[in-house]
């Protein structure tokens, strides 16, 4: 049980339904939408195109997803993956061209297909009940009413509108400046964009007008994207990746996601008596940042595009996890492995929902970096992801750029599972942390016994180019011995992430937990 002296914040408890994620609105509407009997589906679209507009520098229409669910009745796990694929005119060679060594984070060239939209579209088509005019009408009406801006929104929105370039600036700024905290946003672009897939469909999107602005908008910019890569555009059904640690196991979305990469990690610290550490202490901060630094130089050779993915099964060995962990010093820390040549990975949203019939949705929605490209579609002002830029330029490296293609992605829902039982949905925002992040909290729950929101809270760090990124939640005598072992210990500007999950618990009771990092909480009814 937590000090109730210390400011802090409670697990949420309810038995009928419950919403988690990173804004208050979104995880209204998601309830109301259980209460108007939708299911969780239903419910995590709802709450997911709500927070473009809540949280417009981290996701929007323009960007891609993920999602696990497992179905009413079942406790199989599906993977959909709607993420959008680079443009038949894409080409790593003319940027190789140019000189260039990675691709321009603020340019057309990093713009990758919106595979949302029709992952929203397939999701209500095959598991929802309410159907589309229903769900997105509580966004239609924030979209053109506006919301008022969150703190933690408007502190993104100063570090990231330095991105907006063009009629994005007359979009996401109001009167030429960021919006202050609770100021009202609106876009009733959006909201006209999403009355028409309300009616239409995918179609409403994919074709028509939205189409013809989206390629037009990008095209003016330099862009190589045609109607005909947006026609093209589908989310794919496909099956998760499964690893165990504890006693539990943990579900992850494939490829092109780096889901393997968080089972990775946990194998590597299986080799290690963690929960015989001090939770907080230097020795589990060590042995983590070790085994980080080992699995993402993995994810850096081996993630991308599942038509190119050739070694996820090497990925996914113990073999592998075996002989990595033996590369750790208890005592000392590795040198830093070379970063991927690919850019920085960072924002998202994210989303779970359990509904009365225990299914469970785990959603993850992104643009990619704050505003994403920063260039924004003339017409309907919709911003278009950099996603682009997760591509490599290495020639013959599995995640090289190329046309029809899907680059590597951080984002990962994840789901975990006792005894072939669904137990709880959960995601960690992040960015590049997401599969430390998802390690550390399974290793919470296992190791140490915390629930959601005591596993949420937690303090991060993160052993990332170099550094070792460290929360302020780490006091001075952690930070001077992993500095004596040998590690650059970094203070990062912003906290390491976000985190929502849902616990499922065996007597019916549904255990929230939200993270105090982002505006959001865990609502039930």
């Amino acid at each position: 049980m937590r000090d109730f002296h210390t400011p802090g914040r409670s697990a949420t408890y309810a038995t009928n339904g419950m919403c988690a994620t990173s804004h208050p609105l979104a995880a209204k509407v998601a309830v109301q939408m259980l209460e108007a009997g939708g299911n969780a589906v239903d419910a995590a679209i709802a709450g997911a195109v709500l927070l473009g507009i809540c949280e417009p520098s981290m996701t929007g229409l323009g960007g891609d997803c993920f999602v696990l669910l497992t179905p009413p009745g079942t406790d199989r796990v599906l993977a959909l993956n709607g993420s959008g694929r680079a443009p038949a005119g894409w080409s790593a060679n003319d940027l190789r061209a140019q000189g260039l060594t990675t691709i321009p984070l603020n340019h057309p060239t990093a713009v990758t297909c919106p595979g949302a939209v029709d992952a929203f579209c397939t999701l209500s088509r095959d598991w929802g009940r309410l159907g589309l005019k229903a769900v997105l009408a509580p966004a239609i009406h924030y979209a053109e009413a506006g919301v008022p801006i969150a703190p933690r929104v408007a502190f993104d929105w100063v570090q990231d509108s330095p991105a907006l370039q063009g009629v994005a600036r007359n979009r996401y700024l109001l009167d030429g400046q960021v919006p202050a905290v609770g100021q009202m946003f609106r876009a009733p672009g959006q909201a006209d964009v999403l009355r028409r897939v309300a009616t239409e469909g995918r179609a409403g999107f994919y074709e028509g007008e939205v189409a013809c602005d989206l390629v037009t908008s990008l095209r003016a910019a330099g862009g190589t994207m045609t109607l005909d890569d947006l026609d093209a555009t589908r989310c794919t059904w496909t099956d998760p990746v499964q690893g165990g640690y504890g006693g539990l196991d943990l579900f992850e979305h494939p490829p092109n996601g780096q889901g393997a990469i968080a089972i990775l990690i946990l194998n590597i610290l299986q080799h290690f008596d963690i929960a015989a550490m001090d939770p907080w202490g230097a020795q589990r901060v060590h042995i983590e940042a070790e085994a980080t630094k080992l699995a993402y130089d993995a994810r850096n050779r081996f993630v991308a595009d599942p038509d190119h993915a050739t070694r996820l099964d090497h990925l996914l060995s113990p073999d592998t996890a075996r002989a990595l962990a033996a590369l750790i010093d208890p005592a000392r820390a590795m040198p830093s492995l070379p970063a991927a040549a690919e850019a920085v990975h960072k924002d998202t949203v994210y989303i779970t929902v359990v509904d009365r019939d225990r299914m469970a949705v785990s959603l993850i929605y992104s643009i990619f970096h704050g505003f994403g490209s920063g260039i924004a579609s003339d017409r309907f002002g919709i911003l278009y992801q950099n996603r682009g830029a997760g591509f490599t330029l290495e020639p013959g490296h599995p995640n090289e750029g190329g046309p029809g293609k899907r680059p590597m992605h951080t984002i990962i829902p994840a789901m975990l599972q006792r005894n072939g039982r669904t137990v709880m949905p959960f995601g960690v925002m992040g960015g590049a942390y997401q599969c430390t992040g998802h390690a550390r909290f399974v290793s919470n729950v296992t190791d140490f016994g915390m629930d959601p929101q005591a596993a949420i809270d937690s303090p991060r760090a993160f052993a990332d180019k170099g550094e070792l990124r460290m929360e302020r939640g780490y006091g001075d005598t952690v930070r001077s011995t992993l500095a004596d072992m040998g590690h650059s210990i970094v203070t990062p500007d912003t906290p390491i992430g976000g985190a929502q999950a849902i616990l499922m618990r065996d007597d019916g009771v549904l255990v929230g937990g939200s993270d105090a990092r982002k505006d959001g909480c865990a609502l039930g009814y």
